[in-house]
């Protein structure tokens, strides 16, 4: 992936979970973990805005392991961190749009989710918890990271109940905490999908070097004998993006109209001409 591009999606990252802290969650006292969670219960109990919390929580943990965890780690964190700081700061002057915790737990968890998920898949770090996280698991690397993560979450929300004495925005906060895994999980596979085609045809070699000539992708040429038809023909066998499926399509039907196409959905496709987001 290109420089460009990752520091297109961690500004686009970072600007919607900004969106999802300070429009629908900290209004609403929704702690569903992590830092964010943190900050909340700080601008609710002793006012701290919560972009400066988040910034400042931020950098007590990149001190704490900063001889564990590496100068690069600390430098690519640092920057996600004060792009999140700065826009979680920025939409906390935007008046909510809503009141209706429901609504602000699941809209809040969907951003945050979608925000945080493209951050990762550029592999930028927001920081947080996260760094706890891996502190821990540098001191325990027996335990998963997902339930080091999961664990700390957890002690946070259990937190709040204790500071708002409210257990339905525990119970809201629970819910934030799943919405947002699944969306964080949702954004990284839909960026993975991409298309496997399968064409049968009479012209495999005019075909093959019209798509290895006019586009990025390779072409893989297998003989194959339809039983159907009886006939010898070609089957090509070819990996390209979603957005390039109708171009690649009109290709092939130029030079033969009656091709047998077949596309294929593909989670996770790696290797040359490939990005894993991970």
């Amino acid at each position: 992936m290109s420089k460009r591009k990752s520091i297109i999606m961690t500004i686009l990252g970072t600007m919607m979970t900004g969106l999802a802290i300070g429009v629908f969650l900290t209004p609403n006292k929704i702690v569903g973990g992590g830092a964010s969670g943190i900050s909340t219960i700080l601008f609710h109990t002793i006012g701290i805005q919560p972009g400066i919390s988040f910034y400042i929580i931020n950098i007590i943990f990149l001190a704490m392991g900063f001889k564990l965890l590496g100068k690069k780690f600390v430098g690519e964190t640092l920057f996600g961190a004060l792009l999140l700081s700065f826009f979680t700061q920025v939409f906390s002057v935007v008046p909510i749009y809503t009141e209706n915790l429901m609504l602000s737990t699941i809209f809040g968890g969907v951003l945050y989710g979608m925000g945080i998920g493209l951050a990762f898949a550029a592999g930028a770090s927001t920081g947080g918890t996260d760094i706890l996280g891996r502190i821990i698991q540098i001191k325990l690397p027996h335990i998963p990271i997902g339930k080091l993560l999961l664990a700390v979450d957890g002690i946070i929300i259990a937190v709040s109940a204790f500071i708002f004495r409210d257990i339905e925005l525990v119970l809201y906060g629970t819910i934030t905490l799943f919405v947002t895994s699944y969306a964080i999980d949702w954004v990284i596979s839909q960026l993975n999908v991409s298309r496997i085609a399968f064409v049968i045809t009479n012209y495999g070699e005019e075909i093959s070097e019209k798509l290895i000539s006019t586009s990025p992708r390779g072409v893989t040429q297998i003989d194959v004998h339809g039983t159907y038809t009886n006939m010898d023909k070609k089957m090509l066998f070819c990996a390209l993006k979603e957005s390039e499926a109708e171009v690649f399509q009109k290709k092939i039907l130029d030079i033969d109209p009656e091709a047998f196409i077949v596309f294929s959905e593909s989670q996770r496709i790696k290797g040359n001409g490939f990005y894993l987001y991970k």
